[in-house]
């Protein structure tokens, strides 16, 4: 007995010496970082814990709420595996009310939208535009219908008509990552803008084509022509639901140049090219579509409907791998939104935020330590901790869908972390094995840096060298 107690005394004597450079290393590190002339009026966070145990290994600041960016969508993420689970897969309905006679609708056609953010996305082979035309376009052939009396209605009621989350800001909101998620999304809610620039720096650009049905739509552009490889800095100003557009910057001299935006009513631009392919297929619809941003407020329309087929998405384990891999904010917000609908029955932003605080606060984290406003990270005014964020790290490695979760981790740095950016915060949190088999998890935090974000991502990862 005597013996064993002696080698188990050993044994932690030896893991409490192999700790010990790791947590002077770090608090080296730490220091450094925070003497740099980077940080002389920023702050950061940083939190390390001993992946089998639990328990802490280093931290500083580790409590206090920061800007987090796209770090944030691990909580986003743990929060839809376990309340959607792997298998969830979105359901965009086909159905009508009225009757069908002699191949006429004496009613309207209705899709009603659940929030899919990969209906007509390019990531998927059965998600592709002209998959989901085509399945719709069979659903009206196979229910033998060859005219529509009444319209076409694009149905959101199920989902909040604010497509954007409060605290984003006006110089995101127009560009393809600030797509906001409504009730029907298409085609991740993106569209390209062709531009071609001027023979010299300083001239004005032309628009060549702008890649979406966009009918109505005017775009008033002052991208001017930049030093040849300044690469893309031009900026579109577009609110949700408008119809005019703004864009700034500049692009580099040389070949036409593609910027791409967010749009701003994806519901009428999926109609825009769904008219023309029912055209194509000689399907009459007497009236105009339909779009319940209209009707929020009206009468509305019969709510008696014969479900005749569904769409489906892909399973969110494979959304998700997009959703981390790529850091796609609109697959957050429509995460977000679709926690609250499938909970509460109502997909809304703020009921989505109210439902992962109390999930996580069951789990022993403060709801002010998640003090979010959205499901991307894209605001500046989320503040999440570092040690919140390890946290759910650590449960997630415990769950049966960690797999999932964790093959969807990019790497950087030679490690499986999520990375954050947004001005002025970069962030990364992750999973990582030392060369002598220890593991960790981590989240590190810098906010309100000054100077290059490439100059300040390379002095964390010295910082995050700590671990190896």
């Amino acid at each position: 007995m005597k013996k064993v107690c002696l080698l188990v005394l050993m044994l932690a004597e030896l893991a409490n010496l192999h700790a010990q450079p790791i947590v002077e290393k770090l608090k080296s590190a730490i220091a450094g970082l925070e003497k740099d002339a980077q940080l002389r009026h920023g702050i950061l966070s940083f939190y390390v814990a001993d992946a089998k145990t639990g328990k802490t290994v280093f931290e500083k600041n580790a409590e206090l709420g920061l800007a987090p960016a796209s770090t944030q969508k691990i909580i986003t993420s743990a929060s839809a595996f376990e309340l959607l689970g792997k298998d969830f897969r979105y359901k965009t309905r086909l159905g009508y009310n009225g009757k069908i006679e002699l191949g006429v609708l004496k009613g309207d056609f209705i899709i009603s939208g659940s929030a899919d953010p990969t209906l007509g996305s390019w990531r998927y082979s059965m998600t592709n535009e002209e998959k989901i035309l085509e399945h719709i376009i069979k659903t009206l052939q196979q229910s033998k219908i060859n005219k529509i009396e009444g319209s076409i209605y694009i149905d959101e009621s199920g989902f909040s008509i604010q497509s954007v989350p409060d605290g984003w800001i006006w110089q995101d909101i127009g560009n393809y990552y600030g797509a906001g998620s409504w009730g029907f999304n298409w085609k991740e809610n993106q569209f390209d803008l062709i531009l071609k620039p001027g023979i010299k720096v300083g001239d004005t650009t032309k628009v060549v084509n702008i890649k979406a049905v966009m009918t109505g739509f005017y775009m008033a552009n002052t991208i001017t022509t930049g030093e040849k490889g300044s690469g893309d800095n031009g900026y579109i100003y577009l609110s949700p639901y408008s119809e005019f557009g703004v864009t700034t910057g500049t692009i580099p001299i040389g070949n036409d140049f593609t910027i791409s935006g967010s749009m701003p009513n994806p519901p009428l631009h999926f109609a825009n090219q769904l008219k023309s392919i029912l055209i194509g297929n000689r399907i009459r619809v007497d009236n105009d579509f339909r779009f319940y941003m209209k009707f929020y407020n009206g009468p509305g329309w019969a709510k008696t409907i014969w479900n005749v087929d569904s769409i489906l998405s892909p399973r969110f384990d494979s959304i998700n791998y997009w959703f981390m891999k790529k850091s796609i904010n609109l697959y957050g917000e429509a995460l977000i939104k679709t926690l609250a609908k499938e909970t509460s029955g109502f997909g809304s932003t703020e009921k989505g935020i109210q439902i992962i605080k109390d999930f996580w606060s069951k789990r022993g984290i403060e709801p002010s330590s998640i003090n979010i406003v959205d499901g991307s990270g894209l605001s500046p005014q989320n503040r999440v901790t570092t040690h919140a964020l390890v946290t759910v790290l650590q449960y997630a490695k415990r769950q049966t869908w960690f797999q999932h979760f964790f093959d969807a981790l990019p790497v950087y740095n030679g490690m499986k972390i999520k990375s954050g950016s947004i001005n002025g915060a970069r962030s990364f949190a992750g999973y990582h094995t030392s060369t002598s088999g220890k593991e960790y998890i981590f989240a590190i935090i810098v906010n309100n840096y000054d100077g290059s974000s490439g100059d300040i991502v390379k002095k964390m990862f010295k910082v995050l060298d700590g671990l190896k």
